[in-house]
């Protein structure tokens, strides 16, 4: 079943009429806001200290319904999505993106992101976190040019792909911020914790192979080991070139064949991937500096940072009719610019959270108006809500993610309620977040069970309780 582009039905669990909307999930006409979480002996994954956090959470939120959406979306990946296990003592997690029983390295990562902040306060989520490392590892060794991943050597639907296939992998679409995501979880626990104990040879290995494929991609002197096609009559699903993609110019930027949304890109150098690839790789080099080996690996992450970091100085902006300097979506090398953004993370307006870009530099504020903007073809104006989308599903359906993320860039109070006031509105009775949804029929929606956007979701009310609490009691 292609990903991401399907409808689901929903049905809601919360007393009163139910209706049956044009999508024929349940739209609950009288809701009393009574929990939509599976029961307690039926959790793929219970720990402690997110349901104290909810519990605590709850009680700043003075909207009835934003305080059921929050329950609902937070400990959703917990929920649903986490197989935990260990063998010989060694925990392993893996993690479903919700509707699709296969891990994406950039989403399980996405997905148990804002349980870091805790995982110092439970000894089971802190093990959760060690086995998604180890699992992730595990993955990149197998294939550091996949995106996703089966729990086993399952094979998949995908396996007629014109590409490397192997058992092990549910997809092998290249998509740079794949390896950054698997970075992230690495370094940040490591900043959270402290704990190295996951940081073994086969982890090193994992780095190794980052660094070396994000070098096989610059495609200084051949296209490199890695090509896909696809027989498919959609284009963003297969690769122009014979599977390498449209030319570039090697400029010292990285290829990524493919977006965070799974679709081709156009202009091979995905700038924000790029911008995330630097701040990954110096990431990489601190901790590997921190544990005190592989000495060359370290230098050659870090030189390569600077090398990415001064090729996006040079070919990722320029002055934009309307909006002075700004960042492209995709480059080339050869001077060609594509301006979009998509909602999929990273994107353009998510580098800030990223840690990958200063929020008050000129270049980004200039680049975020653009994007909020009809000047970017991918921003919708609708009856219900305004928001960017993307290729991926089309034209006029938004997705909840870029409103979480344009709150989470926001440091404007009244920005922020709007999104919030947003996203109320439009998960059409279902206490959830979707992919997708109309913007002028917020029932017309993609995927029910998107674990990702739901706990960024959870991510957005955490940060805003940190934060800016007083927006809780009077949204």
């Amino acid at each position: 079943m292609k990903r991401r582009t399907f409808l689901k039905n929903s049905l809601l669990f919360t007393g009163g009429l139910s209706l049956v909307g044009t999508q024929g999930f349940a739209i609950n006409k009288n809701l009393k806001y009574i929990s939509n979480r599976p029961e307690q002996s039926k959790r793929n994954f219970v720990s402690a200290a997110v349901d104290n956090k909810i519990s605590e959470v709850k009680k700043a939120i003075s909207n009835k319904e934003l305080a059921w959406m929050f329950e609902n979306c937070f400990p959703n990946t917990l929920d649903t999505t986490v197989t935990y296990s260990e063998e010989n003592s060694k925990p392993d997690s893996f993690v479903i993106t919700g509707d699709i029983h296969a891990m994406w390295l950039r989403d399980s990562t996405a997905q148990v992101w804002p349980y870091l902040p805790l995982v110092n306060e439970d000894e089971k989520l802190q093990k959760l976190f060690q086995g998604l490392i180890n699992r992730q590892t595990k993955c990149v060794n197998i294939d550091s040019y996949a995106n996703a991943f089966n729990i086993g050597a399952d094979g998949s639907h995908w396996e007629s792909d014109n590409t490397d296939m192997k058992p092990e992998l549910h997809e092998r679409k290249w998509e740079i911020d794949s390896l950054c995501y698997t970075v992230r979880l690495a370094y940040h626990y490591w900043k959270k914790t402290g704990d190295t104990s996951c940081f073994d040879s086969e982890w090193v290995d994992a780095m190794k192979a980052i660094v070396k494929t994000f070098k096989e991609q610059q495609r200084k002197e051949n296209h490199g080991p890695y090509s896909f096609t696809r027989n498919t009559s959609k284009s963003t699903d297969t690769l122009p070139g014979n599977g390498y993609g449209n030319p570039i110019n090697p400029v010292g930027l990285i290829v990524s064949s493919f977006r965070p949304s799974d679709d081709a890109t156009i202009l091979p150098f995905l700038i924000p991937s790029n911008y995330f690839a630097v701040i990954s790789l110096k990431q990489m080099a601190e901790l590997l500096d921190h544990l005190n080996i592989e000495t060359k690996l370290t230098k050659s992450a870090s030189n390569l940072a600077q090398e990415v970091e001064t090729a996006l100085e040079k070919y990722a902006s320029s002055k934009h009719l309307d909006f002075g300097d700004t960042l492209a979506f995709e480059v080339d090398g050869f001077g060609n610019q594509m301006y979009m953004d998509d909602a999929n993370i990273p994107s353009l307006i998510s580098l800030p959270y990223l840690g990958a870009i200063d929020a008050n530099s000129a270049l980004y504020q200039n680049t975020r108006k653009f994007i909020l903007s009809k000047s970017n073809p991918w921003f919708f104006e609708g009856k219900y809500a305004n928001g960017v989308g993307g290729p991926h599903v089309g034209v006029n359906m938004i997705w909840p993610m870029s409103i979480i993320m344009r709150a989470m860039t926001s440091d404007n109070s009244e920005e922020i309620v709007d999104c919030l006031k947003t996203l109320i509105g439009t998960h059409a009775g279902t206490g959830f977040m979707h992919e997708t949804f109309h913007k002028d029929d917020p029932k017309n929606f993609t995927r029910s069970w998107f674990a990702w956007a739901n706990t960024l979701f959870g991510e957005l009310i955490l940060k805003i309780y940190n934060e800016r609490p007083e927006i809780l009691m009077n949204v």
